[in-house]
């Protein structure tokens, strides 16, 4: 794990994930994010994938509003409009907003999206401070669920508890 848990933005293309190789018997864990506007209009999904640091966040997203825009990994795995039901931030360790917290930050704290003018992206993040292992303290499959949300703004990664991140436009539960 990275000093401190902190997300990297990753170009991954021929890397073997998780240091598995096509004989290896046990495939990486998965998981999957469909993503709705709060008309409830598809825009796009995440898939999740289990690697050596954390989780890797494979976006493929579209009609969203261009610009920049936070992403967070939310407490609960609910996504009814306004997606306040998604709750907090995933913070397992009860650590402060923001990913410049000189004590850490929050699991669910993830670099700033920057959407197109065509309104699609495709991107890769690493999130070094959450896990798919359904035994691990950060594991995002727990009790509650945990959801990804998309915010009308970017965070300023360092106001708590939340980045000063706007509305949440976009929300997808990880399944």
């Amino acid at each position: 794990m990275r000093p401190g848990g902190l997300c990297a933005i990753a170009v991954i293309s021929g890397l073997a994930l998780s240091g598995a190789s096509a004989n290896d018997a046990k495939a990486p864990l998965t998981a999957k994010a469909l993503m709705k506007n709060a008309e409830g209009k598809d825009v796009g999904r995440v898939d999740l994938v289990a690697v050596d640091d954390g989780v890797l966040l494979k976006l493929a997203l579209k009609g969203l509003p261009p610009g920049g825009h936070a992403f967070h990994v939310h407490a609960v795995g609910k996504c009814e409009p306004p997606f306040t039901s998604a709750g907090g931030h995933f913070n397992p360790q009860n650590k402060k907003h923001g990913m410049m917290a000189a004590d850490g930050h929050h699991a669910g704290d993830m670099p700033n999206l920057d959407v197109p003018s065509s309104g699609e992206l495709k991107i890769e993040v690493v999130n070094t401070a959450v896990s798919l292992d359904k035994g691990a303290a950060n594991s995002l499959f727990k009790p509650e669920g945990t959801a990804l949300v998309i915010h009308a703004v970017p965070d300023d990664y360092k106001s708590d508890p939340a980045g000063n991140a706007g509305a949440r436009i976009a929300c997808g539960v990880i399944e």
